[in-house]
């Protein structure tokens, strides 16, 4: 027996849950943390107000509730994930009447303390609800198109609700993420190509309706089209931002400016340079060094969580941690993509670096239940 078995057999069971946590990722989500951290002492001019401190604050809150997330059996999140579902839908529904505005989109509900946004909520929900019902669904049952209209609603539902408020970025990443645990849950391809051939239908008509009375999107959203397609064509106006943004990322170079060196950044061209543009900065401060090195980092978080969705035995655990780490994914990957001009801008923050609060909880609640899931699989 060697040293490592010996210490976890003779550990009280309680101890024994943190002995078993998956330390690597631990790690891994510090780290790119604390590059959110540097990057936000360094737009604020090298001060720890008005952003890197309170999010300094709101990362150890976060990693002490990811370790409480993480000590509750994986068996009671299952039977709770429909209950969470329904309290995201409620929180998505209860915007429309008492959320609060900012940026001229209604997505917040502010509870004293912090602004919650329900949106982010219900990124984590989806998951664990789809999880939950794949779980539960016999495999035989899976592609049946009666069994598959179920899932279809519960991801159209808080779709619709986001849509209205508006936030298509986050609308787009539920689609997305519900149409990937469909994918992993074994439902045939044939759905997805079907959809695939609705989507472009459903692009086309979005184009088509444009400047008419049944205009489907938002002017500002058509603006956002016209600038990832063409952003030469208004470079003072709606093309200002991804202009400055490529300035920022091709000014950095190999090894970038230097800490607190970016000029995009320090003399305010870059936009929203704490939130979604914040990567600019790093790719301008740090360079392409930089910039791969956080890529890095999370493609290091996705690969542990895939390692352990496919150690583990129990279906909804493995379902539930490659969806919530296939959603990092899909945080960090519309972000960058955004940023670098290969994306149309739908305001994602990048994941841990970003300054917010209700991003930063919940995606550290997301983890938790990874940690969970990984403590309490069958040894």
């Amino acid at each position: 027996m060697s040293y490592l078995e010996y210490t976890v057999k003779t550990t009280p069971a309680g101890w024994r849950k943190v002995l078993y946590l998956n330390w690597p990722l631990i790690v891994l989500l510090t780290a790119v943390a604390c590059v959110g951290f540097l990057m936000l002492y360094s737009v604020a001019g090298g001060a720890l107000d008005p952003w890197a401190e309170p999010q300094m604050k709101r990362f150890a809150l976060g990693l002490a509730v990811m370790f409480v997330v993480a000590m509750v059996p994986i068996w009671l999140w299952r039977n709770l994930s429909a209950l969470i579902y329904l309290a995201a839908l409620l929180l998505l529904v209860a915007v429309e009447f008492v959320g609060s505005v900012g940026m001229g989109a209604q997505r917040w509900i502010d509870i004293g303390f912090m602004r919650l946004q329900p949106s982010e909520v219900m990124k984590i929900a989806l998951v664990m609800v789809l999880a939950a019902y794949y779980d539960w669904l016999p495999m035989r049952r899976v592609s049946n198109p009666i069994w598959v209209l179920a899932p279809i609603v519960l991801i159209l539902a808080p779709t619709g609700l986001v849509l209205i408020q508006p936030d298509l970025g986050t609308a787009i990443l539920l689609v997305a993420a519900g149409a990937l645990m469909m994918f992993l849950a074994g439902v045939h391809w044939l759905y997805f190509a079907v959809v695939a051939a609705a989507g472009a239908g459903g692009v086309y008509s979005v184009f088509l309706s444009r400047g008419t009375d049944w205009q489907l999107l938002k002017d500002y959203q058509f603006r956002r089209i016209d600038t990832f397609l063409d952003p030469s064509t208004d470079p003072l106006g709606a093309g200002y931002h991804i202009t400055q943004a490529k300035i920022a990322m091709g000014s950095g170079g190999w090894t970038g400016r230097g800490f607190m060196q970016g000029t995009q950044s320090r003399l305010n061209f870059l936009p929203e340079k704490h939130t979604d543009f914040i990567f600019n900065t790093l790719a301008e401060e740090f360079g392409f060094v930089g910039g791969v090195s956080l890529l890095a980092l999370y493609v290091l978080v996705l690969v542990f969580c895939v390692i352990s969705a496919l150690q583990n035995r129990d279906r909804f655990s493995s379902l539930l941690t490659l969806g919530i780490g296939l959603t990092f994914f899909l945080f960090f990957a519309v972000n960058m993509s955004m940023v670098m001009g290969l994306a149309p801008v739908v305001g994602v923050p990048l994941p841990l670096v970003s300054y917010g609060g209700s991003a930063m909880l919940v995606l550290m609640i997301a983890f938790g239940l990874v940690q969970s899931a990984h403590i309490h699989k069958p040894r």
